[in-house]
């Protein structure tokens, strides 16, 4: 206790430079602190809004045997569309006899005709009249926070009738403990977490470092005085320790009011693809006790280390005496991880992709750990090296003289270059988890197809449906001898269309002949299936009377070549003419009609509306656009976008602040040069070489592993994109920017007033 309150009493009466680099020490703790936060408040965040949508989940009213009761409840059907990359969520009711609590959000059930809204929905109504043909009915007021997982959700609650809702499931109450559909997959979140923690909490941990070692040099000396007046060791180490200690504790106070700040103005602002509550930030009890007690026990870590040199030799310290040459250890947690992520490397390019996932969940994130490690700990032997053969061989004034500095403190160049060769590294990660990301989402088509059941489907509204506005075409698909169980394996598919609704709907057609059934083939070879002669058997029925037809396979033989990256057409199918079918017939049970129109979001936009106002209670599967995949996307893309910005914000924090307090330790020595006549614009460009040199160096390797990160996590991702090559001019670019930025930077910190305080220092 007795050193913890020396070092206290030094931290307030040692002057006011050293009051000002405790308040410097104290603003960026707090952004630290503030980034940390963002990070871990991530996950409540999606949880809190999952929650909301499990409480409006409805719970089924069943009987004793588990048997679905109606006895007067209301009825209610889901549906999910597609509205561009957002899911558009309909839950159809239909009042009973009974009263239930309405869902969330809600102060009465819809009645028949009525249509309640999110704010979101309502807003997009106003700027897309179209989208009401989805929603039968006029509006009735909107629904309430509780109700929505975020304020952009798209939601409607329609009142019907009990007659139009017939399929629909008895509600007893709303709510149940889990989400049928969480907004993140427990994959896709794990994967968020890893790429965060990359991206921001690796050059977080460098940036709280660079924050605690404020005027190492002056500290030092001001240690090793105390060691040399008698105080022990480990109570010069508790000294420092408690000068770090208390500026990370105001820090990190101040760091969760800030993220406070940050929490509403995000809320207000909102980001793109993502919004929340601002109830949904509220930091848990264990993120707080992370940051207010995580940040400062770091902190004493780093104090007690940084403070072991004077505490075990004062004297070296108080003379000047050169510097230990940096460890070649720090190479050590390089070549492991890059002896990992070569080994995938080589297998994505060989073709033997590993198939054990549960290995390379740990072994590629371990990896990517330890390459992150080695490249900040090797850069000072990098660094050294590299001042050794320059200053040797550079007949440049200003370069020389900037070598020597790094030689004789080759370990400043890690407090300066750390964070910016991180930022470069974990930037190309990123990117892999965005391609990844893409790869799985992304639909390649350039037709569309609507897949919608006819089984409750009026004639008019089957005229309706085949008649929509921006269709290329149409078809049924028939599965023979199905009565709702599972189906046969010696079942058959018919394909009610004629040649011209075959072509429209594919690359190409060869060998299509109107008026006669045909053996219908793609062009992908297919083992076992039909034989010429086979016969198939079709329910069909007019509401009366049921019929069988009877369709055997013909020796004539059509092949359709699909278009890339469809399946309108997949391996087998007796192709029946619309001319043969019965007339005053429906199609058998779970007969599928096909509708087929072009993949641009302004024409699948046209064509869900109306589908949507022809049968609006109908499933609709638009084919190849997994709308929560997109919507999962986005978010991670939004969150992931945030990190970076996160983990930009903190390597250029760590480098201002580190470059800054480097250049004012080395004010005596810039001071001496100045009286033996050296140059302002001389002594500019030796900071500038001595920073951006060593940089250099740490970016080349940085920029070279960070691909390789890139694609041994591209290739544990199970996709078919190894080699993304479009990103590395922009990893190029960003690595140069971050070295205009470190010069730029370096440029002011020469003063041209001299101190004499710093020149009796010296």
């Amino acid at each position: 206790m007795r050193e913890l309150l020396l070092g206290l009493k030094l931290l307030l009466g040692s002057g006011r430079g050293n009051r000002a680099r405790f308040a410097l020490m104290v603003a960026g703790g707090s952004l630290g602190v503030c980034c940390l936060a963002i990070v871990l408040a991530i996950p409540g965040i999606l949880e809190s809004q999952d929650g909301r949508v499990a409480a409006r989940q409805r719970v089924v009213a069943r009987d004793s045997t588990g048997r679905a009761i109606s006895d007067g409840f209301p009825l209610a059907i889901d549906r999910t569309d597609p509205y561009g990359a957002t899911p558009l969520t309909r839950v159809f009711i239909a009042r009973g006899t009974r009263e239930i609590e309405p869902p969330p959000g809600l102060v009465t059930l819809p009645r028949d005709g009525q249509v309640f809204t999110s704010p979101a929905l309502h807003r997009l109504l106003r700027a897309e009249p179209g989208l009401a043909q989805r929603l039968p009915g006029k509006e009735a007021g909107l629904i309430g926070a509780k109700g929505l997982a975020r304020p952009d959700e798209l939601v409607a609650y329609v009142g019907v009738s009990r007659s139009a809702l017939s399929d629909g499931r008895p509600v007893r109450r709303w709510g149940i403990g889990y989400v049928p559909i969480p907004t993140m997959e427990p994959a896709t979140l794990d994967t968020l977490r890893f790429a965060m923690a990359g991206v921001v909490l690796l050059p977080l941990t460098v940036f709280l470092s660079v924050c605690a070692r404020l005027s190492a040099a002056e500290r030092t000396r001001r240690l090793a005085a105390l060691r040399l007046l008698g105080l022990s060791r480990k109570g010069t180490q508790r000294v420092n320790a408690a000068e770090t200690v208390a500026a990370a504790t105001l820090g990190a106070v101040l760091g969760l009011f800030q993220y406070e700040v940050v929490n509403q103005l995000v809320c207000w602002v909102g980001l793109p693809g993502f919004s929340m509550y601002p109830s949904d930030g509220n930091l848990s009890a264990t993120t707080v006790v992370v940051c207010l007690v995580g940040c400062p026990a770091l902190a004493w870590f780093v104090g007690r280390a940084s403070a072991r040199k004077a505490a075990a030799s004062p004297l070296a310290v108080r003379r000047g005496a050169v510097e230990k040459a940096p460890s070649k250890w720090g190479f050590v947690p390089l070549a492991a991880g890059v002896g990992v992520m070569t080994g995938y490397c080589v297998a994505g390019a060989t073709g033997h992709v590993p198939t054990s996932t549960f290995l390379s969940a740990w072994l590629v994130p371990s990896a990517i750990v330890l390459v992150g490690v080695g490249l900040v700990l090797s850069l000072p032997e990098l660094s050294g090296f590299l001042a050794r053969r320059v200053a040797r061989t550079t007949e440049s004034l200003p370069l020389g003289l900037a070598m020597r500095r790094n030689e004789a403190e080759s370990g400043g160049v890690l407090r300066v270059a750390a964070g910016l060769v991180l930022l470069v590294f974990v930037a190309s990660l990123a990117q892999g988890v965005v391609i990844q990301m893409n790869e799985v989402s992304r639909n390649t088509s350039a037709v569309q197809r609507y897949d919608i059941l006819l089984e409750k489907i009026g004639e008019s509204q089957r005229r309706a449906l085949e008649s929509l506005p921006g269709l290329r075409t149409h078809f049924a698909v028939m599965t023979s001898d199905y009565d709702g169980g599972e189906l046969p394996h010696n079942a058959a598919t018919a394909v009610v269309a004629s040649c011209t609704q075959l072509r429209r709907a594919v690359r190409s057609v060869e060998g299509c002949v109107d008026g006669r059934p045909l053996w219908l083939r793609d062009s992908a070879p297919t083992e076992g299936g039909f034989e010429a002669g086979d016969s198939f058997h079709f329910a069909l029925g007019d509401g009366r009377h049921n019929r069988d037809l009877k369709l055997t396979v013909p020796d004539q033989k059509v092949r359709v070549h699909n278009k890339a990256g469809s399946e309108m057409i997949g391996g087998e199918a007796i192709l029946l003419p619309p001319t043969m079918l019965p007339r005053h017939v429906r199609y058998p049970l779970r007969t599928t009609l096909v509708l087929v129109s072009d993949s641009d979001n302004a024409t699948v936009r046209r064509v869900l509306d109306g589908i949507g106002a022809a049968v609006p209670t109908e499933i609709v599967v638009p084919q190849g656009v997994d709308v929560t995949a997109l919507q999962e996307n986005a978010i991670v893309k939004t969150l992931l976008t945030v990190g970076i910005v996160l983990g930009l914000v903190i390597g250029v924090a760590a480098y201002l602040v580190a470059a800054t307090d480097r250049a004012v330790e080395r004010r005596p020595q810039v001071t001496a040069l100045t009286l033996l006549g050296a140059r302002a614009r001389t002594l500019r460009a030796v900071q500038v070489a001595q920073v951006v040199l060593p940089l250099v160096v740490g970016l080349v390797p940085a920029v070279l592993v960070g691909k390789m990160a890139e694609t041994s996590y591209l290739v544990v991702g199970g996709g078919t994109v190894f080699w993304d090559g479009a990103g590395v001019p922009v990893l190029l670019v960003g690595a140069l920017g971050v070295v205009a930025v470190a010069a730029v930077g370096a440029l002011p910190l020469v003063g041209r007033r001299i101190d004499p305080e710093l020149i009796r220092r010296h």
